[in-house]
């Protein structure tokens, strides 16, 4: 259960938040990222195989979704705003079904180039299920290179983001580390006042960006020491966390540094000095965490950028997250459905 003065709070500015929702399609923005097609493969078991001590599933089904920092577009895009595509695609048919699922819903592709000498990275989850049984994923198979981009590509990459920085109200980050954000292109990105930065390794390579949004693990693995439990010496104040957000805002030269932690929700420090502290909206329908970073960052994101406070921003981030862990794969939300989430955690304060 969310806190009963965090949801009488919630009640006061819902009004606010409401009326920030209804502007997220007057936002622009612009993610450079590393471009993923998820894929999810289901079937029926029918027997083992006589070749292989190996199931035999007979195919059912083939769902291919945005992931990775494609993902992130896709939520920006599913949540009313005008988003412009930065990235690599391989010469291939998963690069072209990304690109066809962009260009459904309306997102800017003139900023996805091809790379002939490198896959489009692609995440097929292979799940099977026996009669009147629950699906379960039984393998995932990944194809994509380790090499690093053409560095006439990452050029070209920063050329156009420089290009289009002034058509945008922020640019985002999206970086699981398959090569795009690339030193000249994190450059680029950095010259806008609203960079938001979602990385899985190194922040400081993206040091002076606005807002960073690292989970638990990521803003451990950055500090170098363990946030919660255990010996809390390398904090000396004591409050580990506290600790550890004011550490990776002096690595990162952040305006703000908002780090997400799972079923105990999420915490925000500010150069000022301030912190505070959401609460996890949804701790008990939980299904699917995955791709809830990019949910969080695409509602903070736009919440920025119509005016909402940092704090105001985080709420809005946390709320949709609290809608895309309660289905499974990769997912997305809209508006009416953040607004429908929070009326209820409203009528709760009542």
């Amino acid at each position: 259960m969310v806190e009963a003065a965090f949801l009488e709070h919630l009640r006061a500015i819902a009004p606010r938040l409401n009326a920030l929702m209804d502007r997220f399609t007057e936002a622009r923005v612009m993610v450079a990222g590393d471009l993923t097609l998820d894929e999810f493969l289901t079937g029926q078991v029918e027997r083992l195989s006589r070749e292989a001590p190996v199931l035999i599933l007979r195919h059912e089904e083939t769902r291919q979704i945005p992931g990775g920092g494609a993902n992130a577009v896709y939520n920006l895009a599913k949540l009313g705003a005008q988003v412009k595509a930065v990235g690599l695609v391989g010469k291939d048919e998963q690069g072209a079904v990304l690109r066809r699922i962009f260009e459904a819903a309306g997102i800017d592709t003139g900023g996805i180039l091809l790379d002939g000498d490198r896959p489009t990275v692609t995440k097929t989850r292979i799940s099977g299920h026996a009669r009147q049984s629950v699906t379960q994923q039984i393998v995932r198979v990944d194809r994509k290179s380790d090499a690093p981009a053409d560095p006439d590509l990452q050029l070209a990459l920063a050329d156009y983001i420089r290009q289009h920085l002034n058509t945008v109200d922020a640019v985002v980050c999206s970086d699981y580390g398959d090569g795009v954000l690339s030193a000249p292109v994190i450059e680029a990105a950095l010259q806008h006042s609203l960079c938001v930065v979602d990385t899985q390794i190194d922040l400081h390579r993206f040091a002076g960006a606005t807002v960073f949004t690292p989970n638990l693990p990521e803003a451990e693995k950055a500090v170098g020491y363990g946030i919660t439990g255990g010996d809390s010496r390398s904090a000396p104040s004591g409050n580990r966390l506290a600790q550890a957000g004011a550490d990776l805002l002096r690595l990162t030269r952040a305006q703000h540094m908002l780090i997400t932690r799972g079923e105990e929700g999420m915490s925000l420090f500010s150069q000022d000095g301030s912190q505070h502290h959401v609460p996890a909206f949804n701790r008990t329908d939980v299904f699917d965490v995955t791709g809830a970073g990019d949910t969080v960052v695409a509602a903070l994101t736009l919440g920025l950028i119509v005016g909402a406070t940092p704090v105001e921003a985080a709420i809005l981030g946390n709320l949709a997250a609290s809608i895309v862990v309660r289905q499974f794969g990769t997912a997305t939300t809209s508006v009416a459905e953040m607004k429908a989430a929070l009326r209820s955690l409203v009528e709760a304060s009542k």
